[in-house]
């Protein structure tokens, strides 16, 4: 049972298509920790053009998983990159969402026996 996860709006925006499905579902658990990766990137350097690119390239598939918390955090990291805040004040977002992807990551893996 998908608890850090939810997949209504993908199965919604699919009608149903498990071959679709099965498309979003992987390419959030391949691509989603690498984007992870270079937003962490972008803040450690304080690259925030860097950190915003990415940050805005997951923002729909955490929207689309139904990761609510999630989505409002990499909002969160959206607006820190324009004000070109300060490290400390992004990281505990930023390993907040790590987290969440991290659990949903095992969940659907375990889920769909990826």
């Amino acid at each position: 049972m998908a608890i850090n996860y939810n997949l209504s709006k993908v199965y919604a925006l699919s009608d149903d298509d498990p071959e679709f499905v099965m498309q979003i579902i992987m390419l959030f658990v391949t691509e989603v920790p690498q984007d992870l990766k270079e937003i962490e990137n972008g803040i450690k350097n304080k690259d925030h053009k860097h950190a915003y690119a990415y940050a805005h390239k997951i923002k729909p598939t955490l929207d689309l998983l139904g990761m609510s918390i999630a989505y409002e955090e990499i909002l969160q990291v959206e607006a820190w990159t324009r004000a070109e805040g300060k490290r400390k004040e992004i990281d505990a977002t930023f390993e907040s969402i790590q987290s969440q992807v991290d659990k949903a990551i095992k969940e659907i893996k375990k889920d769909f026996e990826i």
